[in-house]
């Protein structure tokens, strides 16, 4: 090889060294920016537990001179969910492609725009569900708002920011929406006060709608009397009325869907308001009976059962109405926009927009005929002085990436207790009461249609009380509670088929549905020929799927 060659072929080996070497240099560099920056949004989203999507400052209007009054909400911040306008900024829906294509808002909400008036101050839009259509507080696309009081379960959605912001003592109070549950799960699973006001009456201008006849803006807070005054604002409500007595109905049959112990919800709130002046002796109902009885439209929406009584099929029947109006309103509000865009959607979203844009709705004038019977049968009920009882929601906060969203046991019986208010168009709040096994535990409060403030005051009036009957609670000994299905012991007892045809039917009647298959499967095991057992086997294995 000439001298010539060697020479251009070692400098050749030396300037190849040298590039590998800068490629490599500039690969790890590269790499440490990308850590860092990623180091820092996990920073970041620790100190704010990911609820915020956007943070900004909206200042509250001048307080007027003295002697005017302090406004009432001065020095208190909230935050908002991204589905309020504010002027200037994107609304997202909590999806990119619908914040792609669409303009910043020329006006700002109402609502905000009534709190900043009256001395609040905004510090940014919180992460919800995708078009506020989930339940879980899930978002593929910016992240799951950290549940401060259990990290490792979901937040409960839509409006999962707000609420992760409220519990995390990040604001004083934020705006939600509830259409069939948002408000009221997040501030079950994350331990706070969520109230969710009649349908209709607190103004939706500058609000993006899921379904207008179930759309409310709701709110968020951790003290009792700022909920009390920020309702006051949004309300627009007098500041005295004369004191009305009040009348608790415990609806019993749907505290036997949820696993919490009575000894920790319906104990505690009959003891709170023994105390308490101005209550009537509590009444106790099965609500689901008294709905069969007069919403008489919801008969043809009832799936008859041979395992099913009669009150739990009518509450399922309310559920799937309540989906079903929901999804007719989406698709009329939203389909266009689906179709052109083909928007990116994590998979929970993605079967909820699939199923309301791909439904026929044949229907549709009895869906709203259902609603207004439902708010008259819940006025006929509780009157002028009546109050509602029940828990928020029947299970405890799901495992993030959990699977179990698709299960229908899951939904059921969280829309069964859901649908109340949805439906009737009345008031809830839903009010935290300490935990049982880790789990945060809480009971809704509903009334009719128009007594917010009649709800509102109440809690106001029962909160120090209920708080006090949870610390006894927590430290007495358990009570025997197993909400009338027979436990393992007694099962041992009377080990044959009848007896696990009699449990399986309680579970099932509960809407507990794999613990009833299993019951189902045991009995067939002892008798493979039985006709009841192996059609509510194939039954149950059909609703699991």
């Amino acid at each position: 090889m000439s001298k010539t060659l060697k020479l251009i072929k070692t400098n050749a080996s030396k300037h190849t060294f040298w590039i590998v070497a800068g490629i490599t240099v500039a690969g790890i560099i590269v790499l440490a920016e990308t850590s860092r920056r990623r180091r820092k949004a996990m920073i970041i989203k620790r100190e704010d537990f990911g609820a915020f999507l956007e943070r900004f400052e909206l200042l509250p209007f001048p307080q007027p001179p003295p002697p005017a009054a302090k406004l009432p909400l001065s020095g208190l911040t909230f935050a908002i969910k991204d589905i309020f306008d504010v002027k200037g900024h994107v609304t997202g829906f909590g999806n990119p492609d619908w914040q792609r294509t669409h303009e910043p808002a020329d006006k700002t909400a109402v609502v905000v725009t009534a709190l900043l008036k009256n001395g609040a101050k905004c510090v940014g839009k919180t992460v919800m569900d995708e078009l506020a259509f989930g339940i879980t507080g899930e978002n593929k696309h910016y992240g799951t708002p950290i549940n401060p009081n259990m990290p490792s379960n979901v937040p409960g959605g839509s409006s999962s920011g707000s609420a992760v912001a409220v519990a995390a003592k990040l604001v004083d109070f934020a705006l939600g929406t509830d259409t069939i549950g948002c408000v009221r799960i997040p501030a079950s699973f994350c331990g706070i006060l969520g109230f969710r006001p009649s349908h209709g009456a607190v103004s939706t201008i500058g609000l993006l709608p899921n379904s207008q006849s179930l759309d409310a803006i709701g709110w968020f807070a951790r003290d009792p009397s700022i909920l009390h005054r920020v309702g006051h604002v949004l309300l627009q409500l007098k500041a005295v009325e004369p004191r009305k007595a009040r009348r608790l109905v415990f609806a019993d049959d749907l505290f036997q869907l949820s696993k919490v112990p009575k000894q920790k919800t319906v104990y505690v709130v009959g003891k709170a308001i023994e105390k308490l002046s101005g209550y009537q002796p509590p009444k106790h109902i099965n609500f689901a009976q008294y709905i069969a009885s007069n919403v008489p439209s919801l008969k043809g929406f009832c799936q008859h059962s041979t395992n099913m009584p009669n009150g739990i099929s009518t509450l399922k029947a309310l559920s799937s109405v309540m989906v079903s109006l929901q999804r007719y309103e989406f698709k009329t509000n939203h389909e266009e926009w689906v179709k052109d865009v083909k928007p990116r959607q994590g998979p929970e979203i993605y079967h909820c927009v699939l199923a309301a844009i791909n439904t026929t709705y044949e229907n549709v004038k009895t869906l709203y005929k259902v609603k207004a019977e439902m708010r008259a049968a819940l006025q006929s009920l509780l009157k002028d002085d009546g109050i509602l009882v029940i828990p928020t929601i029947a299970d405890p906060p799901l495992k993030l990436n959990s699977k179990k969203w698709y299960s229908n046991e899951f939904r059921d019986r969280a829309f069964a207790l859901l649908s109340i208010a949805s439906m009737s168009g009345g008031c809830q709040v839903s009010v935290p009461l300490g935990k049982d096994e880790g789990f945060p535990v809480s009971v809704s409060f509903i009334t009719y249609h128009g007594a917010d403030k009649f709800l509102l005051d109440t809690v106001l009036d029962m909160y120090t009380s209920l708080q006090d009957q949870v610390s006894i609670a927590s430290n007495s000994a358990p009570l025997p509670d197993v909400n009338g299905i027979m436990d393992a012991s007694e099962l041992l007892k009377e080990k044959n088929v009848k007896a696990y045809l009699r449990r399986g039917t309680a579970r099932e009647s509960l809407l507990c549905y794999k613990e009833a298959l299993e019951d189902f499967k045991h009995a067939l095991v002892l008798e493979p020929q039985n006709k009841v057992a192996s059609l509510a086997e194939r039954r149950l294995r059909k609703l699991i799927s």
